[in-house]
C-alpha cells in the first residue's frame, strides 16, 4: 500500500510537469482541492474541482518558460488505513531555460488521498512553498 501511495504522488509530478491531462485526470479525484501558501501572501485558493484545477494546471503551462521540473523527495505516508491517506513530500522545483538550470521554488506537499475504484487519488492538496514566486 505504501508503494501505491507514493506512485500515485510520483505519477502527480511526471504528468503535471508533462501536462498529461489523461493521466492527472487518472490520478487527481473529482472533487479534488488546491491550496497553496507562500510566505507572507494570501493562500491561493482552494481550486475546488478536477476541471477547475485542469485549468488552473494549463494556465500555469501556458505562463511558463523552459521546462519545470516538480522534484518529489523524502516522501511519508504519514497515515493510512483502507480508503484514506495523507502524504508528505519536499519540493525541488526548477527550470531549465536551455541556457541555465533555475532553481524556482522549495515547500512542502501534503497529499490527502483516498481510494476510488481501486486506485488511489488526491482528493486534496496543500502546497506551503519556503518563498514567494
Amino acid at each position: 500500500m505504501i508503494a501505491e501511495l507514493q506512485q500515485a504522488v510520483a505519477r502527480y509530478a511526471h504528468a503535471l510537469d508533462e501536462l498529461n491531462v489523461p493521466e492527472l485526470e487518472a490520478v487527481l479525484a473529482e472533487d479534488t482541492t488546491w491550496t497553496f501558501t507562500m510566505p507572507g501572501q494570501r493562500a491561493l485558493g482552494p481550486v475546488s474541482g478536477r476541471t477547475a484545477v485542469l485549468d488552473f494546471i494549463r494556465a500555469g503551462h501556458t505562463a511558463q518558460t523552459g521546462r519545470t521540473r516538480h522534484h518529489l523527495s523524502n516522501v511519508v505516508v504519514t497515515t493510512v488505513d483502507a480508503a484514506t491517506a495523507e502524504v508528505r513530500a519536499y519540493l525541488l522545483q526548477t527550470r531549465n531555460t536551455g541556457e541555465s538550470i533555475q532553481i524556482i521554488s522549495t515547500g512542502v506537499y501534503t497529499f490527502g488521498l483516498r481510494q476510488s475504484d481501486g486506485e488511489w487519488r488526491i482528493a486534496e492538496l496543500n502546497l506551503t512553498l519556503d518563498n514567494v514566486l
